[in-house]
Formats: structure tokens, sequence, C-alpha cells
């Protein structure tokens, strides 16, 4: 009926096994050792929090099921405010945190009871867990001067070291408010509230052309063995959370949240990681949502590290520019990804693919199936954008041009199998589906498989890819370019004004 996904000394998280995208197919109550939470839930991933370490509990729930498990032992507890922080919003709380952290012992706990507590940058260190109760809030500085400064390289044991980056690329940055580097084992859990505080500071007022970069949220740096369970994150001035070269990551039950119009406000972008699960988890935020991400050309063809081995499910993905996507910054390549049981809503595009000539012959996507979605007010669902205008160059000819005698070369990106599969897009308003392979590398295989479409009766235009030239559509079919094999099984395209099915240099169109 539902599983274990997580536990740690104080808190444990669930999920229940059906097919329903991210909703339960009905509400539910969760008992915990006979004592029974009123509080009705509706998803099909749960949490319960307040727990005791190295103790015996059962979980039931009213729709059914039980399971039986022990909370994780622990060598003690620190508080915070045992440390001196005040957490009364006002006063610098950083040192007393930083002591608690630096003076936790392994296998402890850090504990910030309810309060708010202003603080500049923290770092962490391995084998601990963070537990933030619930009314407990980190809140950012608003002072950028207050941010130290990491340098885009250094040098150890005689080898380049990235010790920060912006957008694919080795870049001065301002420390994040929360920092890990080289650290493993450590757990951030609760019902407390990451805040950057950005909406309050000069980081969203100036976001372009800087010399150092927006400080993220959280960065991990080259980490392993990172959970996240329960906590909201939001209003990074940047990324909200961004494990960089990292291994092994959960993110259960989480919430990130930013304002429609902060600008790169990514949700979670995992860049050069292995091994990332991200289940049950709401973001709305201000541009993507989640994006999978692997470097430009430089740490592609230096690192040859992809996003590998990453499985999301259950989740819900709100307002922002792309639900789910992969790139642009794909140099390393994309592998093994499984995502399913999710519901996209209020996006601008869905499951959205970008990447340009320069990416490299290591930028490899391919064999990814997306399956078992709901998309609602969607503008443009499905999207592989191969001339995606970012970069310095990004409006120039040789990001733009369909010349199909381009010679393929050691920056030639490649795009092979993809498969969208059980799928029901409600509402959208561009179009269903904007394919556009390169002319040099054209897409391998597009497979829609039980995909539905279906346009809200007073859509308005709109772009349904970021590339030079393309123009707002409004109810149009799908449009499919540089394609070298496109399967359609039981497709259906409700409310479009014009032709159904729009392709330019396709190899074969197969209609099932």
């Amino acid at each position: 009926m539902f599983k274990l996904l997580f536990v740690s000394s104080v808190s444990a998280c669930f999920e229940f096994n059906n097919k329903n995208p991210y909703y339960s197919p009905e509400k539910y109550t969760v008992t915990v050792n006979g004592v029974e939470d009123k509080t009705e839930r509706d998803t099909n991933v749960f949490s319960v929090f307040n727990l005791a370490p190295n103790t015996k509990y059962t979980v039931k729930t009213s729709l059914g099921g039980t399971v039986n498990f022990v909370t994780e032992k622990e060598s003690g507890v620190v508080d915070v405010k045992a440390f001196g922080a005040k957490g009364d919003g006002a006063t610098d709380d950083t040192e007393s945190i930083q002591s608690a952290i630096d003076g936790c012992p392994n296998g402890g706990r850090v504990l910030f009871p309810e309060g708010t507590y202003y603080t500049r940058p923290l770092e962490l260190k391995s084998d601990i867990t963070i537990e933030l109760k619930k009314g407990a809030q980190i809140l950012g500085d608003t002072v950028e001067e207050h941010y130290p400064v990491l340098p885009a390289r250094t040098i150890l044991n005689g080898k380049e070291e990235i010790m920060a980056s912006w957008e694919g690329e080795p870049f001065d940055c301002f420390q994040s408010l929360i920092y890990a580097y080289r650290q493993k084992n450590i757990r951030i859990v609760g019902e407390g509230f990451i805040n950057g505080n950005a909406n309050n500071s000069t980081w969203w007022a100036t976001p372009k052309g800087r010399k150092i970069a927006r400080p993220r949220l959280v960065f991990l740096n080259k980490c392993e063995n990172v959970v996240f369970h329960g906590v909201k994150a939001g209003n990074s001035a940047s990324w909200n959370l961004h494990p960089f070269f990292s291994d092994n990551l959960k993110f259960y039950d989480i919430s990130v949240e930013c304002p429609a119009d902060a600008p790169n406000t990514d949700g979670l972008d995992p860049e050069s990681c292995n091994g990332v699960d991200i289940i049950g988890c709401k973001f709305s935020v201000g541009d993507d949502c989640v994006a999978l991400k692997s470097g430009k050309l430089y740490m592609g063809k230096t690192y040859k590290t992809p996003a590998n081995n990453h499985t999301l499910r259950n989740n819900l993905f709100c307002d922002g520019h792309g639900a789910i996507v992969l790139g642009s910054e794909m140099s390393g390549g994309v592998k093994n990804l499984t995502l399913g049981q999710c519901v996209f809503q209020n996006t601008d595009r869905g499951l959205r693919i970008k990447s340009r000539r320069g990416r490299g012959k290591d930028g490899i996507i391919d064999g990814v199936c997306f399956e078992n979605i709901k998309m609602l007010n969607v503008k443009t669902p499905l999207v592989i954008n191969m001339y995606y205008f970012c970069d310095p160059d990004g409006m120039s000819d040789f990001v733009w041009s369909h010349d199909k005698n381009i010679p393929v070369d050691d920056g030639t990106p490649y795009m092979g199998k993809f498969t969208f599969r059980d799928i029901d897009c409600v509402d959208c308003e561009c179009m269903p589906a904007w394919f556009d392979g390169l002319s040099e590398m054209p897409i391998k295989e597009i497979r829609l498989e039980n995909v539905h479409f279906s346009f809200k009766p007073d859509s308005k235009p709109f772009f349904p890819a970021m590339a030079l030239k393309v123009t707002e559509h409004c109810k149009e079919g799908l449009y499919a370019d540089n394609v070298e094999k496109l399967i359609l099984k039981n497709v259906t395209i409700d409310g479009v004004e014009g032709e159904q099915i729009i392709c330019k240099n396709i190899g074969q169109l197969i209609k099932e």
C-alpha cells in the first residue's frame, strides 16, 4: 500500500504505491503509534516529524497499509540557542550557528527551534543532521558585501579544482547561504524554511552583467550522501538548490518557492551529479523548476561527467518557465533518467530539452522516457530546442542556422531517442510540441504514445521555444523539423486551428 522512503533520527517519509500523478486517489489521515493526526492529506508522498531517535514506530493510514520502522540513533543534540543564537529575526546569529555546527559531534543533530535566525553564509560539515523545527526560519543577510567570494578555480594537489560556477562555466561567485565543499552524510530535515531573503535585497534588482555571480541558496560542491527532507526553500538570489559534481543526493517532500518574476531562480539544478532522487516535491519558481545539467563545453570536455542516474517521481511543478528541463548546459551529457507520476501546472513549457551548437560531442542525451504525466495550463507541453539562444553569441547565425551543409564537428551535440508516453495535456495555448533538431545532426527518434492535447478556448499567442526567429503561435499543431523518425501512436489534438501535424525534414513519419 505504501512504503518507507527515508528515515532519519527525527523524521520519516513514505510513498503510496499507485499510478496517480502526485495526488492520491482519496484523501487520508495518518496514525503514528496509535495516535491519529486528523489533518487530511492528498498526496502520494507524506512525512511525519518530531520523532524520537532510536525508537520503534508503526505508521498506518486511513487508506490501509502499515509500516514498522526504527528511527536512527544519534550521538547528541546541539541547540543553536544554547550557543547564543537569538532567533529574533534581527540579531546576526551567524557566529552562534556556525559554532553549533562546528561543535556538533559526528552523528549528531543541530537543532533550530522555532524562531527566525538572521545569518550570513553558513558552512556545513560531514556526518551531521540539521533539523529545522516547524516555525524555524534561516533568513539570509541582505547585504551583498557580507557574502564572501568563492574563486572559480584553485589548485589542489597539483590539479585544477573548480570552486564556483555560473551557468555551466567556472566563474567567481558569492558564497551561498548554505554551503558545503567535499562533505558527506548530511541530512537537512524538518518543517522549517531556508529563506534567502533576496526579495529584500539588491540581488534581483541587478541580475545581469555581474563580474561576480549571485549566490545560490544552497551550493553543494563535490559532496556525497546528502538528504533534504520536508524543508521549504525559497527567495534565493539565483538558483535555489545547486548540487555540483555530487553523488547520492535525495530530495524528499520538500518545497521550493520564489515569485514568478524573480530572475534565474531555478528550483533545483543538479549539475554533473550522479544518483539524484527527487520524489514528492513541489516547485513554484521564477525560472525552470528542475533543470538537469552537466556544464558547457569546457566542463564537458575536461571532466566528462554527465547527469547520471536521476529519478523524478510524484512531483508538482508550478509557474516556472519549464517544469522539467534538460540543459541547456549539457556538454557532459544526460544518462539514465527516469521520470513519471508528475503534475505540471501553469508553466510556460512542460518537458523542455534545450541545447545548441557548441555544446560538444559529449553532449549526448539518449534513451529518455517521460511517462504518466498530467499537464494543466502548460502553454507548450513538449519542447526539444536545438537552437537555444543563450550565451554571448546566442543570436548569431552560428547558433540559429538551419543550413544542411554545416559540418559535424567536436562542438556538435547529439539527441538520440525520446519517448513521451501516457501524458494528458489540458488547456494548452501555443502548440502541443516543438521539436527542432540540428540540420547537420537531426534528432534520431521521437515517439509519442497515448498522448492527448487540448487547447484552452481563449488561448493567447506565445513563443513555443526560446530561439532566434521563432515567432509567437496560438492553437497550432505539433511541429517537427530535422527528426529522423517521428512515431505517433494514439495521439489526439483537440481544438487545433489548422494542420494537426506540421513536419519539415522528417525522415520517417509513422502513425499507429
